[in-house]
């Protein structure tokens, strides 16, 4: 039997409008990153590495932002794959500590963000996209007035809804749900709850998608220190202590530019292939899990990943999102944080915030917005270009 990875301390700050509070990403890093370690009830010097995510930065902010936890000398490993950043440093984090490498690791994840929709920063290179955007502008027309990303969603959505016969309404529920979710976490950078028709007569950015149904640009950070078994004893933490009970990336697949699919090409197929793998390492599967958070960058993406992880059968996530079944009262809580349309997304910190926001359900903090019983957790976080990570969590299982 192998190590086993704990996480045994979370933190994150509240996510914010860029431009909208005076702070620099040393500032939100040392205070996700002060919050986890309390958490955890330990001192900086116990941590051993740390793996720091972030997009957009030179290339050792990882260092200058945990220099504000302390100056121990520690290895520090800059990471950046896209949205799915802040789980891969996750995940890093979990690979040193199950390896025997270390017993106690830090994974933080930032972002500073600028206003308005994501684009390239360098023009003189090949863009990682490049094939992607190609597939899909064989696929579908090219639209100059919609940014790339809402077009590369909004096609999964059209593409579903030609083929599966899911409604704009279906989309629009996600979005309402959400924002409805986040009227409870003091921590997401949209706290107002809107009418379904609201949803659906908000700005246009391209079909089926309004505005409500697409993430914001944001700042902050996330946090979690992950330790092992023999860590977490030493440090009197099984109470809190939750495992990692199973944890895949995966990235592109043939099929993500050869099937000819835009529902493939944003990533369904490597959330299919990461999903099974972590229900083969877990034992467990969709209908054991009580709550999830998911990457949500779009509504359509939300319910596509319904598809993709077996909640539900291919072709009926608009039935699973009609049912009410993926909100409170439902089978499985998705999104209680509001997810990434009405909590936010800084990209490095995402992974990481849903990590915390899944520990404090599991460990009954949650207030408001918990999750009845909730034993069994999912993480699901994808950057495109392209990586998926899905992680299964459980509070920690000890022997007296």
């Amino acid at each position: 039997m192998g190590r086993k990875a704990f996480v045994v301390g979370v933190g994150m700050t509240k996510f914010e409008k860029p431009g909208s509070k005076q702070w620099d990403y040393p500032d939100m890093a040392k205070e996700a990153g002060t919050k986890a370690l309390q958490d955890a009830g330990i001192p900086y010097s116990a941590v051993e590495q740390a793996c720091v995510g972030y997009c957009y930065g030179e290339s050792t902010c990882g260092q200058r932002a945990v220099y504000g936890l302390g100056l121990t000398g520690i290895p520090v490993y800059n990471v950046n794959n896209n949205c799915a950043t802040g789980s891969t440093a996750l995940f890093m984090a979990k690979q040193f500590v199950e390896g025997g490498v270390s017993e106690c690791v830090l994974a933080l994840g930032f972002e500073k963000m600028e206003k308005g929709s994501l684009g390239a920063k360098w023009g003189d290179r090949t863009h990682p996209m490049d094939r992607h955007m190609e597939t899909m502008f064989s696929l579908r027309e090219f639209s100059p007035t919609a940014p790339g990303a809402p077009q590369m969603f909004g096609n999964a959505a059209r593409e579903h809804m030609e083929k599966y016969g899911s409604k704009p309404e279906h989309y629009a529920q996600i979005g309402f749900k959400n924002h409805k979710h986040s009227v409870n976490n003091p921590y997401s950078q949209f706290r107002t709850e809107y009418s379904l028709q609201d949803i659906l007569n908000a700005p246009m950015i391209y079909a089926p998608l309004t505005k409500l149904q697409c993430c914001p640009t944001s700042d902050g950070a996330g946090a979690a220190i992950v330790a092992s078994e023999d860590f977490v004893k030493k440090h009197h933490l099984q109470k809190q202590a939750v495992e990692i009970v199973g944890m895949a990336m995966v990235t592109d697949l043939a099929s993500s530019f050869e099937s000819k699919s835009c529902i493939a090409l944003v990533g369904a197929d490597m959330t299919r292939a990461a999903a099974r793998k972590v229900y083969e390492q877990s034992g467990l599967g969709p209908e054991n899990i009580d709550v999830i958070e998911l990457h949500d960058c779009f509504s359509a993406n939300e319910l596509i990943t319904y598809e993709a992880l077996g909640l539900c059968s291919e072709g009926k996530g608009g039935e699973l999102i009609a049912s009410e079944a993926v909100t409170y009262g439902g089978k499985c809580v998705v999104n209680p944080s509001g997810g990434l349309i009405s909590k936010g997304h800084p990209l490095g910190a995402t992974g990481l915030a849903q990590c915390s926001e899944l520990n404090w359900q599991l460990r009954g903090l949650a207030e408001a917005r918990q999750v009845k019983d909730a034993k069994v957790a999912l993480q699901h976080n994808v950057g495109m270009g392209g990586a998926v990570v899905v992680t299964m969590y459980r509070l920690g299982r000890f022997a007296n």
